[in-house]
């Protein structure tokens, strides 16, 4: 009967949604894309995998440190101001990046702190767009949005690297942030035309501080969403290979285009799996395919850092991609149907302190753990602690081991 009544494209139906996902994925392909180059531009002129590393570093600090004052005002102010603002901030780094290569400015530390600025911008965005989904899409649609939100973040994590890569091999740096600061332009646009049917009740006024408390002891206090929230935390923290691709791509002789193609690899596989989620009923088993998806992100990584050959090593990536997004799909759909309205806000920036933690400090841990123990080793290091978080995560968090379908 599932079967015979799923629609796949119900959240696609609506207006608002529609246009959510439009700000969401050229924003997306904007970041990648503007990452490759980045990453490209800082590694040619340090050769120093720490400095890799340092990029993540710089998008984690500044996100974390804003990221709960930002979901407390995503529960309280407008939720599509919040996130315009946060668009404009964005767009400015992007300018200011390109601002920076047409004066052809040589120091490493301005774009450090071009990324760090960015990176506040973002921590006000994210969970506004995260709280307006649900203030757009009915309840029942909840596993149906988070995968086509899902599906359209890594469509535009395969486009963007891919252009990013492309554009800065044949046409430079310059030519590659102005097709960023374009895409962020039309994000921004998008924005403008979202008109909210109704959105969280307004919580009741208390201080910041005990408002942030409130969305922290939540998810505490909820051991499916905080097991599935840590889960993601340390496998990715330490099998996180992507910080590294501009050193894989120099010893896989692929130079930026290929680098460009393999940032997309991970993502390819996610639109795969994203789009088949979305076309087919909730999970049985939730918790098992959750556990499963990670174990075979930690062995793609760990067959990758052995790889040498680029074909290789690009399907390796595009089975990790296809194997992350299923905890992607479960963990989003977990915190959007567990958490009340009015808690959303806050809650989905707990989430993002989260993945902000993973994917920036991550990045940090691979270029730190790269310059010590050589690149190779230092991923293969990555991908064996993922299983073992797994297996750690299995054992003391029964109730997301047993977990079954999600309503």
């Amino acid at each position: 009967m599932a079967l015979a009544t799923h629609d796949p494209y119900a959240a696609l139906r609506i207006r608002n949604f529609r246009q959510i996902l439009l700000s969401h994925g050229t924003a997306t392909m904007a970041r990648e894309a503007q990452m490759v180059v980045v990453g490209w531009q800082v590694y040619a002129q340090t050769h120093d995998p720490l400095s890799l590393g340092l990029i993540g570093l710089a998008e984690a600090l500044p996100f974390i440190g804003v990221a709960l004052i930002a979901g407390h005002a995503a529960d309280r102010a407008s939720r599509k101001r919040l996130a315009i603002i946060g668009a404009i901030g964005v767009w400015l780094s992007g300018i200011a990046l390109l601002a920076f290569t047409l004066t052809r400015q040589t120091a490493v530390w301005p774009i450090y702190l071009v990324i760090a600025s960015s990176a506040i911008a973002r921590s006000f965005n994210r969970p506004a767009l995260t709280a307006m989904s649900a203030d757009v899409v009915p309840r029942a649609l909840y596993p149906n949005a988070v995968a086509w939100r899902s599906s359209t973040w890594q469509l535009s994590a395969v486009v963007g690297p891919a252009l990013g890569g492309l554009l800065y091999g044949f046409s430079g740096a310059a030519v590659a942030y102005a097709v960023v600061a374009v895409l962020m332009t039309i994000s921004l646009i998008a924005l403008l035309f979202i008109t909210l049917e109704h959105r969280a009740p307004a919580t009741v006024d208390m201080p910041i501080g005990q408002s942030l408390s409130i969305g922290l002891r939540f998810v505490w206090n909820q051991p499916v969403i905080l097991a599935a929230m840590s889960l993601d935390l340390f496998s990715v923290l330490f099998g996180g290979a992507v910080a590294l691709l501009p050193i894989f791509a120099v010893q896989l002789h692929a130079g930026p285009q290929g680098l460009g193609v393999l940032r997309a690899g991970p993502a390819i596989g996610s639109v795969v799996v994203g789009l088949w989620i979305a076309h087919r009923p909730p999970f049985r088993r939730t918790g098992v395919t959750l556990l499963a998806g990670v174990s075979i992100f930690g062995l793609s990584i760990i067959a990758f850092a052995l790889s040498t050959n680029f074909f290789l090593s690009l399907a390796l990536l595009i089975l990790s991609g296809a194997a992350d997004n299923i905890s992607v799909v479960i963990r989003g759909t977990l915190l959007q149907t567990l958490t009340p309205a009015e808690l959303l806000g806050r809650v989905s920036s707990v989430n993002q302190i989260f993945i902000g933690s993973s994917n920036e400090i991550g990045a940090f841990e691979s270029g730190l753990a790269a310059r010590l123990m050589g690149t190779v080793p230092s991923v293969l290091f990555g991908g064996t602690m993922t299983l073992i978080v797994v297996a750690i995560t299995a054992w003391l968090a029964p109730s997301l081991r047993k977990l079954k379908a999600i309503t």
